[in-house]
């Protein structure tokens, strides 16, 4: 074997990164069918066409995962967001998801899915400022 050299960084080399995210794309399918993942998403907008919130994730068999949720900070607490995640949840039922996942910081929106059905599996609290990592269950069944 020849000799390896080892380099840490403070920012990510772009090149070395794709080598690294394409290595781990092809050993991962070559272990898990991938190919079946498909992305899924839900808008909500104004009658102008702008974009004030969105749901994002991906589905695989039997489960669907909420990547992101975002409402504009203007059109928050006007059910949006409650109403892009029962979107979502639609959209996984339509594909024979039962079973929803999605992982949330605890300043971010862990009392809305709770509302919504979504229960804690785990916390996470290794992060600074006390801020908890949330990963969220919730049955679509």
């Amino acid at each position: 074997m020849s000799q390896v050299a080892y380099t840490s960084h403070d920012d990510l080399p772009g090149e070395d990164a794709k080598v690294v995210d394409a290595g781990l794309d092809a050993a991962n399918r070559a272990a898990a069918p991938l190919d079946e993942v498909r992305p899924m998403s839900c808008f909500a907008r104004l009658a102008s066409g702008e974009v004030v919130g969105g749901a994002i994730g991906r589905s695989w068999g039997p489960c669907c995962e909420l990547q992101q949720l975002w409402v504009h900070p203007g059109h928050r607490q006007c059910g949006i967001g409650t109403r892009l995640v029962r979107e979502f949840e639609a959209l996984a039922r339509s594909r024979g998801c039962v079973t929803a996942y999605l992982e949330t910081l605890s300043f971010q929106a862990p009392g809305l899915y709770r509302s919504l059905g979504y229960e804690t599996r785990h916390e996470h609290a290794v992060y600074p400022y006390g801020i908890v990592k949330h990963l969220m269950v919730r049955s679509l069944a």
